[in-house]
């Protein structure tokens, strides 16, 4: 069984593709596959709310649930960022910390609960609403460069908190968050960013305007001969200029595609980029994959455990 769509693309997923033919520039755009996926079991508790930290940037607002809600500014567009964060009962030392990127046009809503046991299994989540979305001021940028820039901002300031190990901090991208994710991290080569775990995230943009979906609206994408606005949101370009270590996340049944070619893609470019350590699920790191013959993924079984998977992918990485 496959997650719900809008557990980790909320709102809105994709339009159908703009790319003809002549202009593809991987495999051709595939559509959904039926089917959807079911949400992983609840194995941990929540954690507690943790106290304001001191000479932090972000601007504590009253606590929601049981995370502690920050405001943080993104430089590139003074927008107000919603930021929540989720922190261990155990204060008394320096935890992990991940930050989670939503899919599609989603905001942090849809990773709260993920973030929650993240918690209580020791690690501190940082979840975000980017620029135009949930509870942030600013404008829709659709993973361009102005959201990347907002993506940067929280890891810099998760990493002014005083229960943050900074130097195992990493980030989780769902699906299009890649786009952000990616960009971000090639952009900001300073950030504070130990490592990146995909899971299943579009490689260009034949995979991302390669689907429609009537949930709560559509994005207008742009044409896929627009290469100056693509140039900002197409993840394969970026993976190969990250300079850390990459883990793709990829089940045999794609979340949304049709194939699972866009993981090979952005396996061989990280490796083609010079990454220092690079691993397609459990696979043996650092190999590159042929497209016509791509390697089995993940069984379907391992997607109930999506949540489990990431913190034992993330918690091997942050002792690398």
């Amino acid at each position: 069984m496959k997650r719900p769509l809008a557990l980790l693309l909320p709102s809105v997923l994709f339009v159908v593709s703009l790319c003809m033919p002549s202009q593809l520039i991987s495999a051709p755009p595939p559509t959904a596959p039926a089917g959807s996926r079911s949400l992983p079991p609840s194995f941990l508790t929540r954690p507690r709310l943790h106290p304001k930290p001191r000479g932090n940037p972000g601007e504590l607002e009253n606590p929601v649930g049981t995370a502690q809600v920050y405001s943080v500014t993104n430089p590139a567009t003074g927008a107000k960022l919603y930021v929540q964060v989720f922190t261990p009962q155990d204060t008394d030392t320096k935890h992990p910390a991940l930050i989670l990127v939503p899919g599609g046009i989603g905001d942090g809503r849809a990773l709260a609960d993920d973030a929650a046991r993240m918690a209580n299994s020791g690690i501190i989540a940082v979840t975000f609403d980017p620029d135009g979305r949930g509870r942030s001021a600013g404008e829709e940028d659709y993973n361009g460069h102005r959201q990347q820039d907002g993506l940067a901002a929280v890891v810099s300031f998760a990493a002014t908190l005083p229960d943050v190990n900074t130097q195992k901090i990493g980030i989780v991208t769902y699906s299009y968050g890649i786009t952000m994710g990616s960009g971000a991290l090639a952009r900001h080569p300073d950030l504070p960013v130990k490592f990146l775990i995909d899971w299943e995230g579009p490689a260009s943009r034949n995979y991302t305007t390669g689907n429609s979906a009537e949930r709560g609206g559509r994005i207008r994408w742009r044409p896929c001969s627009d290469n100056a606005w693509w140039s900002e949101r197409e993840s394969v370009n970026f993976i190969g200029k990250i300079r850390r270590p990459y883990q793709r996340i990829q089940s045999e049944k794609d979340h949304v595609q049709t194939n699972n070619s866009h993981a090979v893609e952005m396996i061989n470019a990280a490796i083609k980029g010079g990454l220092p350590w690079v691993r397609l699920n459990d696979y043996p790191p650092n190999q590159t994959y042929d497209l016509n013959s791509p390697p089995a993924m993940l069984p379907e079984t391992m997607d109930r455990k999506l949540l489990q998977t990431v913190i034992r992918y993330a918690r091997e990485l942050f002792e690398r």
